[in-house]
C-alpha cells in the first residue's frame, strides 16, 4: 500500500480532482485546507498594507487543498498523477500542484475492497 499526497494550487478543481480520482476507483480521500510558505509570506506582507494590521481576515485568506489517499500500490499512485493531470495540467509547470507517494508498512482501518476492486 502506499499514501499518496497531491496538494492542489487551485481549490476551484477540488471536486474535478477528486472525481478524476473516484473513476480510477480512488474512493477516499481526506481534505486538509492549507497553504504554502511562499503564499504565507506574501500574505504576512500584504495584510498590513491592506487592512492596516496582520491577521484581520484570518489565517488562510489564499488557501490550497492537501489531499491525502491510501492505495493499492504503484500502479494506482501512476494513475493518480495522470488523474491528477488530466484536470490540473503538468504538476511539473507553475501554479498546478504538487504530489507525492511513498510506501506505508502498516495500515489498519481501511474498509475492505468492494468486489472486483481487489487489484486496483
Amino acid at each position: 500500500m502506499y499514501m499518496v499526497l497531491c496538494v492542489l494550487n487551485d481549490p476551484d478543481k477540488l471536486d474535478a480532482v477528486l472525481d478524476a480520482w473516484d473513476a480510477i476507483g480512488v474512493t477516499g480521500a481526506t481534505i486538509i485546507e492549507s497553504t504554502g510558505r511562499q503564499r504565507r509570506r506574501a500574505q504576512r506582507v500584504r495584510l498590513p498594507l491592506r487592512f492596516g494590521f496582520e491577521g484581520a481576515v484570518g489565517d488562510c485568506m489564499e488557501c490550497n487543498y492537501t489531499l491525502f489517499a491510501v492505495v493499492q500500490g504503484e500502479d494506482v499512485v501512476r494513475k493518480c498523477i495522470e488523474a491528477t493531470e488530466s484536470v490540473v495540467g503538468d504538476l511539473s509547470g507553475p501554479n498546478t500542484g504538487v504530489i507525492a507517494a511513498w510506501p506505508l508498512s502498516a495500515v489498519k482501518g481501511l474498509p475492505k475492497a468492494p468486489r472486483g476492486t481487489e487489484g486496483r
